[in-house]
C-alpha cells in the first residue's frame, strides 16, 4: 500500500469514526422532554406573542446580551407571522452572561408595564452600546429601556424587588432542570432543538404544525 492510498484510507476511517461519534452523541439526547419535566417549560405570565389559541408553542430561553438571540429574534417574528394563529413564542430568561441577571430583571419590570417587547427589541438593536466582550453593563441597558414611555420610578422599584427576583430565579431553575447551558435554547411543543440552526428550528415547527393541525 503506497503512502497516498494509506493517507486516503486513514482519512476515510477517521471520517467514519467522527460520523459514528456524532450519531452516538445525538442518540443520547432526548427527542422529547420527560413528562415530569414538562412543567419547567411553563411559567404563568411569561412574555408571549402569537396566537392565543395556537397549538404550537416555541419556548425560548434567552439572554438579552446574546448575539445569536438578537439574530434569531426577527426570524422568530417571521415564524409567528408566517403561521399566524398557529404558532406562539414564549420567552424565558437565561442570564448566562456576566451582568445579565440585572438586565433581565429590568426586562421583567418593563413587562409588568406591558413594555417587554419594545424593551427587548431595543436592547437587541443596541447590544453594542451595553454589551462589551460578552459582559453586560446594566446601567447602560437601563438607560436604554428608560427611553421608552413607561413609569421610570416604578421600573426602578420593580426590577429591584423580591417579586422580580423570584421570577428570574424560577426561570434559572427551570433552565437548569431542562439542561439549558447556552442561549438561545428552543423547545417546540416539548421537543428540544437537537441540532442548532434556523432551518432546523423551522423544520421542528413545521413538524409540530403537521402533527396538531
Amino acid at each position: 500500500m503506497n503512502n497516498k492510498t494509506l493517507f486516503i484510507s486513514v482519512t476515510a476511517f477517521i471520517g467514519i469514526i467522527f460520523i459514528a461519534a456524532v450519531a452516538m452523541y445525538k442518540s443520547q439526547l432526548p427527542s422529547t422532554i420527560a413528562s415530569d419535566l414538562l412543567p419547567a417549560l411553563d411559567r404563568i405570565s411569561a412574555p408571549t406573542k402569537g396566537g392565543k389559541n395556537a397549538k404550537v408553542t416555541i419556548v425560548e430561553f434567552f439572554d438579552p446580551a446574546c448575539g445569536t438571540c438578537s439574530q434569531f429574534y426577527p426570524l422568530l417574528n417571521n415564524l409567528v407571522k408566517k403561521y399566524q394563529g398557529k404558532v406562539k413564542v414564549v420567552m424565558r430568561y437565561a442570564p448566562l452572561h456576566q451582568g445579565s441577571e440585572d438586565v433581565v430583571k429590568m426586562l421583567e419590570a418593563a413587562h409588568m408595564q406591558g413594555k417587554f417587547w419594545p424593551a427587548v427589541e431595543l436592547l437587541f438593536a443596541n447590544q453594542a452600546r451595553w454589551v462589551e466582550h460578552h459582559v453586560s453593563n446594566p446601567k447602560s441597558a437601563l438607560a436604554g429601556i428608560k427611553t421608552l414611555e413607561l413609569d421610570h420610578e416604578q421600573l426602578d422599584n420593580d426590577w429591584q424587588s423580591s417579586k422580580v427576583a423570584k421570577i428570574i430565579a424560577q426561570d434559572k431553575q427551570d433552565g437548569q432542570i431542562l439542561k439549558v447551558r447556552a442561549t438561545p435554547q428552543f423547545f417546540v411543543n416539548g421537543k428540544p432543538l437537537l441540532v442548532f440552526g434556523y432551518d432546523q428550528l423551522v423544520n421542528l415547527v413545521e413538524e409540530a404544525i403537521a402533527e396538531v393541525y
